[in-house]
């Protein structure tokens, strides 16, 4: 085809295909003549929001940090903590830290009472504790083992034992008055009648008359009552001396422990909970002597019963503090990195013990969680980790808003009934919860969850690009530096420093930016390492990093290689020269999550008489997405707005992705199926040494789309193993140039004119370069001028509205006739 259009102007140098990062920019000549980076690489926007956040010490005001993996969003929250302390530490401001105990409750045992204290204290008072328990265990048996004791105890036994002996010889006395003999049995007391002194025997009292006998019997009902009287005062006696012998052991333990006691509480004077702890234990071993002065020897087991702690394994229990917190290592506030956030981890768990066929827990067994250590701190979890463990998000919530931590069993979260359940005093929360995330759940839980606003009130976004400024370059450099040492790599040469720029910029398919994902170009940093570490280099340069992508790029592109086979082999059809009316290669992109590459697709229409408009083949197909049928409905807008001002358009077309057996999605082609539609209109051929990628919109304006650079690359790779002629090219949207970050091969192949990137910003340009042919404007009188393209559809347009006028009048006569040959008939 002969074309009288200046492809010139179109056409993108060299120099634009790519940004290309000059060594001697740098001032160094090699990564160790620099100092770390300090800080981060750009991020001003997020890491202002994490200060912000941080420095709110308000309830609610958490943070929720968003943004792509590798962008240092974890390290970024460390670092602003970090520097948050320093400046606090510096302007004086001392943070509470305290410790937290658990502690034995004397009103409800299954309810264990927290104890808060300051740092360093909850081993302290466990170990005085301890003490506390060695000594009384030591000095109350030997203090009732003491003669001084057994004295005082006796006196009050042989006083007792003196006043029974009265009563009982009282007794015996009034009974011998009374003619009978008082004694004491295995049955209890009896009386026998006297006769003369002894005995009456039984022959002896049958043969007394009934007067006689009933006299008797009424004497001893009398004295059996007076008896009766007699032992319960004796009983009462006893009641007194066992009364007055525990409030001597009271008194004699009161003056043995009580120095030991009053030294607690001088120490612990300033802390009410403590005193009241102390006062308790107190109570309790002074009710509970018998366990102190029958204590066993160290390694034997003892079970008493305590009354209301008799399912009390140890009956030393109440003097054991569980340090459920123990913060006296610390200096700063805690900032603890939860990698596993389930229930146990975070809330902490009631352990149990086996005992006699059942399970038994105490506070004793109470373990903390992250959230217990972060107390007065910071904590920061992954959301994703924190919602794949069932309840954790919904207890978290309630930890928040209730601002306390219940220690709960999480089989009853679920409804399961726990076997021996505590239920411990929650312990008070206040810590700056920091979650890390993505766009996607922070979306989410702002639409879906009514608590989430309440609660993270700060949202950090982490951007996946950066800005490109001098500054940023030096940054760079500084981080590659950093690499270096903490990874042990080979110093970089700034000829490698330049090249993993210029991969920055095309992670980030941007000549003035840079990804801010690091952690994905650490990775190119540790393999160019090996690569020169494999050649024996003193150094990283940069065909080190050449080599690295290169590599990685073989690793990965398997299924590329294999399309490629097909389309070299015709099993995939793609012309590389030539030109067909109606037929064009599109571009498509396939992205494989770690490597994303382009091809070329052919994509076919085909336009006939009728009323349908635009037929998107693959929607028919089911085969379409909605963007992509967004697209061609758009495409049917264009043809109406640029052709059917004066007519109506009478014409149908098909449009099809050519040997395409998945889903087509996106608008990224609707430039190159309007530029097959209107070639099939205007039956003039299309160039098919040249692809296409575009999208536009009603006005027929050429817009931006994505994976410029994959899809130029894969169109050259096509027409590098069929052979270039100098003719191949891709049109690209004009607005696309900024994205382009081209192989050094594809802009080498641009530079020798063996290749060419044509940027276009209408439907127009891009026709007159795959056509030859002017696109041609409006007149004045809405005619377009001859011989342009745009005359030509239109002359087919207008002709189709003439044939389908003509044709319907033919089928409305022949319809008048047949309905006039019946009525004939009829007749």
């Amino acid at each position: 085809m002969e074309s009288n259009i200046d492809l010139s102007q179109y056409r993108l140098s060299p120099e634009e295909l790519r940004w290309i990062c000059p060594p001697d920019a740098f001032s160094f000549q090699c990564t160790d003549e620099l100092e770390q980076l300090e800080g981060f690489l750009g991020q001003e926007r997020a890491l202002n929001s994490i200060e912000f956040g941080l420095r709110v010490e308000k309830p609610g005001y958490n943070l929720f940090v968003v943004g792509p993996i590798g962008t240092g969003r974890a390290s970024a929250v460390k670092n602003r903590i970090e520097k948050l302390v320093k400046e606090k530490k510096e302007k004086g401001i001392t943070p509470e830290i305290n410790d937290w105990c658990y502690i034995f409750n004397f009103d409800d045992p299954d309810r264990p009472q927290v104890l808060k204290l300051p740092r360093g204290e909850g081993k302290v008072l466990s170990r005085l504790m301890e003490d506390l328990l060695k000594n009384l265990r030591d000095i109350i048996p030997k203090t009732f083992a003491g003669d001084e004791y057994k004295n005082q105890r006796q006196i009050l036994v042989d006083e007792q034992q003196r006043q029974n002996r009265q009563i009982i010889q009282e007794l015996e006395k009034e009974a011998l008055q009374e003619g009978f003999a008082f004694r004491m049995t295995s049955m209890g007391p009896i009386l026998v009648p006297l006769v003369e002194g002894k005995p009456m025997t039984q022959e002896q009292y049958l043969a007394l008359s009934d007067e006689e006998k009933e006299r008797i019997e009424s004497k001893r009902r009398e004295l059996l009552v007076r008896i009766s009287e007699a032992f319960d005062k004796i009983h009462q006696l006893e009641v007194e001396l066992k009364n007055k012998i525990v409030e001597l052991d009271r008194r004699v333990a009161e003056f043995t422990i009580g120095p030991l006691f009053r030294e607690l509480t001088n120490k612990y004077a300033s802390l009410p909970e403590v005193l009241k702890f102390l006062e308790s234990l107190q109570k309790f071993t002074l009710s509970y002597l018998y366990i102190f002065r029958d204590s066993p020897e160290p390694g034997q087991q003892q079970l008493p019963q305590l009354a209301s702690y008799q399912r009390l394994q140890d009956p030393f229990l109440p003097f054991k503090v569980n340090v459920f917190v123990d913060n006296a290592s610390l200096e700063e506030p805690p900032v603890i990195m939860e990698t596993h956030p389930n229930w146990s981890n975070l809330f902490g768990k009631i352990e149990r013990r086996a005992f006699m066929g059942a399970y038994f827990s105490d506070h004793t067994m109470l373990k903390s969680g992250s959230l217990h250590q972060a107390n007065g701190g910071y904590i920061i979890m992954y959301f994703r980790d924190l919602i794949s463990n069932p309840g954790a998000w919904e207890g978290l919530k309630r930890t928040l808003k209730n601002r306390e931590i219940r220690l709960e069993d999480p089989f009853e979260q679920f409804g399961i009934i726990a076997p021996q359940g505590l239920r411990p005093d929650p312990l008070p929360f206040d810590a700056k919860v920091v979650l890390i995330g993505d766009e996607y759940y922070y979306r989410l839980l702002t639409l879906l969850d009514e608590d989430f606003r309440d609660l993270f009130k700060i949202k950090a976004d982490f951007d996946y690009q950066i800005r490109r400024d001098e500054n940023v370059l030096h940054s760079f450099a500084c981080f590659v530096r950093n690499c270096c040492e903490t990874d042990g790599l080979l110093p970089f040469d700034r000829t490698g420093v330049a090249k993993a720029l210029e991969y920055a910029a095309r992670a980030v398919a941007h000549q003035k930016k840079l990804s801010s994902q690091l952690g994905f170009m650490k990775d190119i940093l540790v393999e160019a390492d090996f690569w020169a570490e494999q050649e024996g280099a003193d150094k990283v340069y940069g065909y080190h990093v050449e080599r690295a992508l290169e590599e990685r790029k073989k690793r990965l592109n398997l299924m590329a290689d294999r399309l490629q086979e097909a389309i070299l082999e015709d099993v995939l059809l793609i012309d590389t020269a030539g030109e067909v009316v109606g037929q064009i290669n599109g571009l498509a992109v396939y992205d494989l999550g770690d490597y994303s590459f382009g091809r070329p697709s052919r994509i076919t229409a085909r336009t006939y008489l009728g009323r349908q408009g635009v037929v998107n083949i693959e929607r028919e197909s089911r085969l379409s997405g909605r963007i992509h049928d967004k697209g061609v409905l758009i495409l049917g807008g264009y043809l109406g707005y640029r052709y059917a001002q004066d007519k109506p358009l009478s014409v149908a077309a098909s449009i099809c992705f050519e040997q395409s057996y998945q889903g087509v999605e996106g608008d990224s082609a609707s430039l190159a199926e309007t530029c097959a539609v209107l070639s099939s209109l205007a039956e003039v051929p299309i160039r098919q040494n040249i692809a296409v990628t575009g999208s536009i919109n009603q006005k027929g304006e050429v817009q931006a789309i994505g994976g410029a650079n994959q899809k130029i690359e894969g169109f050259f790779r096509v027409a590098r193993e069929k052979g270039l002629t100098g003719a191949q090219g891709v049109i690209i949207p004009r607005s696309n140039i900024q994205n382009l970050m081209l192989e050094e091969e594809v802009v080498e192949a641009v530079r020798e004119g063996k290749f060419h990137v044509y940027a276009v910003s209408s439907v127009d340009q891009a026709m007159e370069i795959l056509t030859g042919l002017t696109a041609g404007e409006k007149k004045p009188d809405g005619k377009f001028e001859e011989g342009t393209l745009n005359y030509l559809v239109d002359k087919k347009l207008s002709q189709t509205v003439e044939l389908l006028r003509s044709f319907e009048k033919r089928e409305k006569e022949e319809e008048e006739k047949r309905e006039n040959t019946a009525e004939n008939k009829e007749e």
